[in-house]
């Protein structure tokens, strides 16, 4: 590898860092963290569905976390635990 080479492999990881570490993303690290265009993120905070910061008006900010627990809400139940809470309703109508 050159140096060009190495330079760029050396900014993707400190990118990759920082993003992880920080707490108080910017839309574009937001957007590159959750893997959407900057477009659907700018959408979203339009449509007031995902939680964000505007300390002065303009520009958006969005805490780490608050965006994990966003991309984590309306989990889709396995089969498996599906069946397990049919078994258990069905069981608690016997009794």
């Amino acid at each position: 590898m050159n140096n060009e080479e190495l330079n760029e492999v050396a900014n993707l990881v400190t990118a990759n860092i920082i993003s992880t570490t920080k707490e108080v993303l910017t839309s574009e690290e937001a957007a590159k963290y959750m893997g959407i265009s900057k477009s659907y993120l700018y959408k979203l905070t339009m449509r007031q569905q995902i939680p964000h910061y505007k300390p002065m008006g303009k520009m958006c900010y969005f805490n780490r976390i608050e965006l994990e627990e966003w991309l984590q809400n309306n989990r889709i139940a396995t089969d498996d635990e599906i069946t397990q809470k049919a078994n258990n309703y069905c069981m608690r109508k016997r009794r």
